[in-house]
């Protein structure tokens, strides 16, 4: 199995259905610290710091994970966390992409 993270996202700009609660469980299991919504749409992940400026400086490298591929998470932060959720807007749910970024955002932390 290719490591997601040494993959690299591809356009998706709809027209293709999200995964499947099951599909998104096999990409999961590569992800295993991300948190699968009830309705499989989204997945999600909070990360722990000592300060807000800890956080603040991980959020900006998930922001330039997200730029480079082209693939923008949902990020809430503040004073010792950050919260990030990953989902496919163009599709309603999961895709590949999510489970890449998921995967590059994990090799921050």
């Amino acid at each position: 199995m290719t490591d997601l993270a040494e993959k690299s996202c591809t356009a998706c700009r709809g027209g293709v259905p999200p995964l499947s609660r099951e599909g998104a469980e096999t990409w999961r299991k590569q992800t295993p610290e991300w948190k699968l919504s009830g309705d499989a749409r989204k997945i999600e992940r909070t990360f722990k710091f000592k300060n807000f400026k800890q956080a603040l400086a991980f959020v900006n490298k998930v922001g330039e994970v997200a730029e480079a591929e082209q693939h923008h998470p949902d990020i809430t932060f503040g004073w010792g966390y950050a919260n990030i959720v990953l989902q496919t807007h163009a599709i309603g749910g999961l895709h590949e992409n999510d489970f890449i970024v998921a995967a590059k955002i994990d090799r921050l932390g």
